[in-house]
């Protein structure tokens, strides 16, 4: 539902608002609130938010399963119209469902910065180590941070720990069942198992979560050609192709594609 700001060469990078957009979401959602209206509503709050790592002390996003407003320092507003809302008027909220999502300036501001350290590191094989110290150095000030968890995952996969490397992708879906390279490379681990089933699964799964990751549509037709439903694949097919048309498998994608309907 929530695409990352930016992707490079194939990876997705999220500032520390689209995590704080996520975890809106998620509790939007589980409070009722229709699918449509969660969806403008964090948008709404993303661009809100100060373009900066420093997050806001306290947000408090109140709901009763329609309305939808948002408390912060500043006051209190619908977040999709930025419209002021008068104390009276959430007066019912308050007693119905309230969301607190509480913000750490130090904790989670560092978290994140030790985070986008580990990004840099991870680059180079060389420099795996000082990656890994950067990620737990965030997660021991933020537990919940779940793309530092997959980002170890993928460390520990390219050191061929692959036990271990499936262990923190689980422990990132703890965290946030929704994450999609987490379920991405969940599947990875799965289709390089044989295990087809449970990798269409992850890579469907992933496609919910973000509908632009090119490389889940990739694996997920080949997943789908293994169990020999070419048809069911070639929309994938075409996907990867119109996300990376100049992409490192474009030409397999392309292949698939003149092949024709079976």
């Amino acid at each position: 539902m929530l695409g990352p700001s930016a992707r490079v060469r194939g990876r997705n990078y999220y500032t520390f608002q689209d995590l704080v957009g996520v975890r809106a979401a998620k509790g939007l959602l589980e409070q009722g609130v229709p699918l449509q209206k969660v969806r403008r509503s964090v948008e709404s709050l993303r661009e809100a938010f100060p373009k900066t790592t420093q997050p806001l002390s306290e947000l408090r996003v109140l709901a009763d399963g329609q309305t939808v407003l948002v408390q912060d320092d500043a006051g209190t507003y619908e977040p999709t119209t930025g419209q002021a809302v008068l104390d009276f008027r959430i007066d019912g909220l308050e007693s119905d469902v309230i969301r607190l999502l509480h913000f750490d300036h130090d904790d989670r501001s560092r978290a994140y910065e030790h985070y986008l350290e580990g990004c840099r590191f991870d680059e180079d094989e060389q420099t795996y180590d000082e990656a890994e110290q950067a990620y737990q150095k965030a997660l021991s000030l933020d537990p919940t941070l779940s793309n530092a968890l997959t980002n170890l995952g993928n460390l520990e996969y390219r050191r061929d720990h692959l036990d271990i490397a499936e262990r923190y992708y689980r422990r990132a879906l703890e965290c946030d069942p929704e994450q999609p390279e987490a379920l991405y490379n969940l599947g990875f681990l799965y289709f390089e198992r044989d295990e087809v089933e449970e990798a269409v699964v992850m890579f469907r799964d992933a496609l919910k979560s973000d509908p632009s990751f090119a490389d889940a549509h990739f694996n997920l037709a080949m997943a789908l050609e293994e169990r020999g439903e070419g048809e069911a694949a070639r929309p994938h097919w075409r996907r990867y192709l119109a996300l990376e048309p100049d992409g490192s498998w474009a030409d397999i994608a392309e292949r698939h594609l003149q092949k024709g309907p079976r």
